[in-house]
C-alpha cells in the first residue's frame, strides 16, 4: 500500500496539493492526524482547495501569493518535499541553524508537450519553500509516474 505522499510523488494525485510543516516552525500535534509524520515535521497530501486553506492556516500566507514570492528565487528543494538548501546559505558565511526549511508548498501540472520545455517531458512538480532566514524560493522538476 503506498502513502499520499509517495501517490503525490509518483504523479497520481494531480488535483491535490502538498504541504509540509517543519517542527521547529509549527508545533501542533493534531496536524499529524492529517498528514505524515516525517524527519523534523509533518507532511500532508490533500486536495487543492483544503490544502491551500490548510497552508493558510498553518502560515498566515495565501499560498498563490506565496508561490508567486517564491517563483523570483531559484533554489533546491529535496525531492521528499522535507528540506530545501537556501540560495543565501552558500553566500552568508552564517550558520546552518540561519537557514532552516519552515515549510514546503508544492502541486503538479500535468505534462502539456504544447508549452515545450520541462512541460513536454512529463508532470511537472513545483515546490515553493521557506527559510528560517525569511527568503521564499522555488524548485520544480519532472515527476516519474508510478504506472
Amino acid at each position: 500500500m503506498t502513502s499520499a505522499r509517495e501517490e503525490f510523488l509518483a504523479g497520481d494525485r494531480l488535483d491535490d496539493v502538498a504541504l509540509y510543516l517543519a517542527d521547529s516552525y509549527v508545533s501542533d500535534d493534531r496536524l499529524e492526524r492529517f498528514g505524515e509524520d516525517v524527519a523534523d515535521g509533518v507532511l500532508i497530501v490533500v486536495d487543492g482547495e483544503r490544502g491551500r486553506n490548510a497552508f493558510r492556516a498553518a502560515t498566515g500566507t495565501d499560498a498563490m501569493t506565496f508561490a508567486g514570492e517564491a517563483m523570483g528565487v531559484e533554489g533546491l528543494i529535496e525531492r521528499d518535499l522535507t528540506d530545501g538548501t537556501c540560495p543565501e546559505a552558500a553566500g552568508d558565511g552564517g550558520e546552518a541553524s540561519d537557514h532552516e526549511t519552515q515549510f514546503v508548498f508544492a502541486f503538479a501540472e500535468a505534462q502539456n508537450e504544447e508549452v515545450g520545455g520541462l512541460y513536454a517531458e512529463g508532470d511537472v512538480l513545483h515546490a515553493y519553500a521557506r527559510c528560517s532566514c525569511g527568503l521564499a524560493y522555488s524548485d520544480r522538476w519532472t515527476l516519474e509516474s508510478a504506472e
